[in-house]
């Protein structure tokens, strides 16, 4: 039999003090590599990696075709290498050193949750355009997809902040007219053109802004934050209907009802309870 051997083998050999030491060792070295790797992933010191990978590669070459010159040169530039390498890669030295020191190497930096970064550079912008009664009109994307307003508007791409949302908005500037439209966390376009709603019963005393809002989320899911340019009344739209007369409090407490805790339940779910959970809100279309 092809296996035969593997009866006659005797296992107790492996299954000794100096094995499990062997393990051990190869563990803790596997492991400060990986970690190594993550310092340096996305630093220069990866093309640096990359040369030196080109130097051992030379170095190997000329040994095998005996290119005696070419040796003498990179085994003079490796001996220098160690002082050099301590010089290059300095930063990236002192980056992981503080690493260690914090305890980052053996244990998760607790991240910022995204969605709370959301909510608190919306409501600053908010509160700082309610009082000078800069109009503005933002948009987050929920379940329901906005591509297809998305795509009617000025593509920004942009990490969310208080700062660059007021200037989006700042009077008689190019993107203040429309909507900022919100999604992944991210300001995906500016100047968007949202639905306007027809429906009878919103008060005439409001503007193009509030009728757009009220008729995207007559739409979708989607949760529009509008202040008034008139008023600076700040106001949101959400499944038709329009909550007026909310301050930066207020916006606060509603969406981190809706969004940070909505992100924290999606964390907690493993990946076949999210499959399963969309399935159930396409089939029911809620």
């Amino acid at each position: 039999m092809p296996f035969d051997f593997l009866s006659e083998f005797d296992w107790s050999r492996l299954l000794t003090l100096r094995t499990g030491i062997n393990i051990v060792d190869i563990t803790i070295v596997a492991f400060f590599i990986y970690q190594l790797i993550k310092i340096v992933r996305g630093t220069r010191a990866i093309e640096l990696l990359k040369g030196i990978g080109v130097i051992l590669l030379l170095k190997l070459f000329s040994m095998l075709l005996q290119l005696h010159t070419t040796e003498f040169i990179v085994n003079f530039v490796i001996q220098w290498s160690a002082l050099a390498l301590i010089i290059i890669f300095q930063p990236e030295l002192r980056r992981g050193l503080e690493h260690l020191g914090r305890g980052y190497l053996f244990g998760r930096r607790k991240k910022s949750n995204p969605s709370e970064i959301v909510v608190g550079n919306l409501a600053t912008a908010i509160q700082y355009m309610s009082k000078r009664r800069i109009g503005a009109l933002i948009s987050i994307e929920m379940e329901s997809g906005l591509d297809e307003y998305i795509k009617t508007g000025i593509k920004i791409g942009a990490d969310i902040s208080s700062e660059l949302l007021i200037n989006i908005f700042i009077p008689n500037t190019p993107l203040h007219d429309g909507a900022v439209i919100i999604k992944d966390f991210k300001i995906m376009t500016a100047a968007s053109y949202l639905p306007l709603s027809e429906s009878p019963a919103i008060p005439k005393k409001l503007g193009t802004r509030h009728r757009a809002a009220i008729g995207l989320s007559e739409a979708t899911d989607a949760i529009t934050l509008i202040v008034s340019e008139e008023t600076g009344e700040i106001s949101l739209a959400r499944s038709g209907n329009l909550i007026t007369e909310m301050d930066s409090n207020d916006v606060i407490e509603y969406l981190n009802k809706e969004l940070v805790m909505n992100t924290k339940e999606k964390e907690t779910q493993g990946p076949i309870q999210q499959i399963i959970e969309a399935v159930r809100k396409g089939v029911s279309g809620k």
